[in-house]
């Protein structure tokens, strides 16, 4: 049987503009209604974990997706701004049949979106997006439940607590982070109170910027897109590590002690090359995404590890480490899922491995967290509008000449983003002033195809 097609979910939920369709109120409430009835399953008391970020759209999607669940006869549980990895924690905790994060992850506070996990605490497949999708355009009547059936809405006091010790319990308990300081960077985002307690409870100096949210700072000049601020700071303070969040907490980057960029892939690479070393890496290889370097590829063959690739998204990364019993996958923009402690990327959790290493190993983090020297890759986003250019004749066949003129060399990567109007040029070979060439001549192919 056909499945039904997703227009509204990409590859990380429903996202847009703030206050218009589909991130809007009328949207979100027909959301909570369809979401609510397709998991509105047996005879228990139905409950619904909601969450969002700092921005201040989430006062308005917030209270339409609960009026929306509390109609179709499920209880609302009302967390305010905290990690999506603790929601999808939350969900399980709670028993929940459904979690729900309320965030645009490292978008400014203009745009918002809405991410969905099931009971399991892992987020939906396309197929349960897609029936969802189908429901909401439907005659929804069957949805609002009888008076004496609706739900009732509560908020969880509790909530950072939990995701507070669940995130201690993953870091070593014969380890401490007293002698470290670390700046942590929380983009003014859902971890600005979690991240310094955490880091602060296991011992170490913090020192905290991006916690003072305003409901319009979000991600602005700050968190895991924008680690100037961050590094800066780190060699101010003469600082052992940055850790840079961005606005739901569910990715990170690095900054070394010199405030040198250390990226997903090389997270990656420290933590796989930890984990086997212990005899805690599972399925013989990391899974990752097509944009991952290939010198993270050739480092984890020098381990003997393989590296699987997916399509851009942590849900298709969390997918793939289930069906081949990986335990260990993520991506080079600082998604990292672990799943001995997590359903979904968690930035914090992933840090908090990262210091347990370079507590172990006793070096600076320019040592300890360099694994393998990356081949040069550049990536440029094109803008557009409309129908997207990459079906052109005209780029096709540039993208097919350039293929053939790196050969073995090297690779290039051209998609449509999920989240935003943009197109991602991707190009990467030993040869950088090559990469730099093939970049910009399909990037221009692809502006003049929009501009005509």
């Amino acid at each position: 049987m056909t499945q039904p097609t997703r227009r509204l979910f990409g590859t990380d939920g429903i996202r847009g503009k703030a206050n218009q369709a589909p991130m809007d109120a009328a949207t979100a409430l027909r959301l909570g209604q369809a979401a609510g009835q397709y998991f509105n399953r047996g005879t228990h008391r139905h409950r619904v974990v909601i969450g969002k970020d700092t921005r201040l759209s989430g006062y308005m999607l917030e209270p339409a997706l609960t009026a929306g669940f509390v109609g179709a006869g499920m209880d609302a549980v009302l967390v305010g701004p905290m990690p999506t990895p603790a929601i999808a924690l939350l969900t399980r905790s709670l028993r929940a049949d459904l979690g729900v994060m309320v965030s645009a992850s490292h978008n400014p506070f203009e745009d918002n979106g809405i991410k969905l996990f099931g009971p399991d605490g892992l987020k939906l497949s396309d197929a349960q997006e897609a029936e969802i999708e189908a429901l909401m355009a439907g005659d929804l009547s069957a949805a609002q439940v009888a008076p004496a059936r609706l739900g009732r809405a509560s908020r969880l006091e509790d909530a950072p607590g939990r995701y507070i010790e669940a995130a201690k319990q993953s870091f070593p308990r014969r380890l401490t982070l007293e002698g470290l300081r670390i700046v942590v960077d929380c983009a003014h985002g859902a971890a600005y109170k979690v991240a310094p307690t955490v880091l602060w409870e296991l011992g170490a100096e913090v020192v905290p910027i991006g916690v003072a949210p305003d409901g319009f700072n979000i991600n602005q000049g700050v968190g895991s897109t924008a680690p100037g601020q961050l590094a800066g700071l780190v060699r101010e303070r003469r600082a052992d590590i940055g850790i840079a969040l961005d606005g739901d907490a569910d990715r990170l980057v690095l900054v070394d002690e010199c405030g040198a960029l250390i990226d997903g892939d090389q997270i990656l690479a420290l933590i796989a090359g930890s984990w086997q070393a212990e005899g805690r890496l599972r399925g013989g290889a990391v899974v990752a995404t097509v944009m991952s370097n290939m010198g993270l590829e050739r480092h984890l063959k020098g381990l003997g590890l393989g590296l699987l690739r997916t399509a851009v998204g942590d849900r298709y990364v969390g997918e793939r480490m289930r069906d081949t019993g990986c335990n260990l996958g993520g991506e080079q923009s600082g998604h990292v899922i672990m799943a001995d402690f997590a359903t979904t990327g968690d930035g914090l959790i992933a840090a908090l491995q990262v210091l347990s290493v370079l507590v172990q190993e006793g070096k600076p983090a320019s040592e300890v967290c360099r694994r393998f020297t990356p081949l040069p890759q550049r990536l440029v986003n094109v803008r557009f509008a409309g129908a997207s250019p990459l079906k052109d004749d005209a780029v096709q066949r540039e993208i097919a000449a350039f293929e053939e003129r790196l050969g073995e060399r090297g690779r290039i990567l051209i998609r449509a983003s999920g989240t935003e109007p943009l197109i991602r040029v991707m190009a990467e070979a030993e040869d950088e002033a090559l990469v730099t060439e093939t970049v910009e001549a399909l990037a221009a192919t692809i502006r003049a195809r929009i501009a005509a």
